[in-house]
């Protein structure tokens, strides 16, 4: 026999031995929700998943490609880079419509004048 022996290595990469996630893809309007559930391939960004989801069937007028994305509540800044796991919720976030600070200081102007006009009645 030789002294020699033959090994063959047989390298996998992680991605292919890892199977499906599940994920959810939500998006809100005041007056219409979805939630859709995505059997996705492991190593799926953020970005892929809201652009795979169909939700644009949904709301036509929503641009996945750039709409700004988070996962439970919290903003993703490179939703390009990030990679979901099992069971994460992508939420497409809508601009908004009015500032909250400019909407806070004409509540906080309303209240003031009603108190006002009270107090002179």
């Amino acid at each position: 026999m030789d002294d020699k022996t033959q090994v063959t290595v047989s390298w996998v990469p992680d991605i292919l031995d890892k199977p499906n996630i599940v994920v959810e893809v939500v998006y809100a309007l005041a007056a219409k929700q979805k939630l859709l559930r995505l059997s996705l391939p492991y190593g799926t960004t953020v970005r892929q998943a809201a652009v795979q989801s169909g939700m644009q069937a949904h709301f036509p007028d929503l641009d996945l490609h750039n709409s700004p994305l988070g996962i439970f509540g919290k903003a993703v800044s490179k939703p390009d880079e990030r990679v979901l796991e099992e069971g994460e919720r992508v939420e497409i976030y809508r601009p908004l419509i009015a500032d909250p600070k400019e909407v806070r200081k004409q509540r906080a102007a309303k209240a003031a004048q009603a108190k006002a006009e009270d107090a002179a009645q």
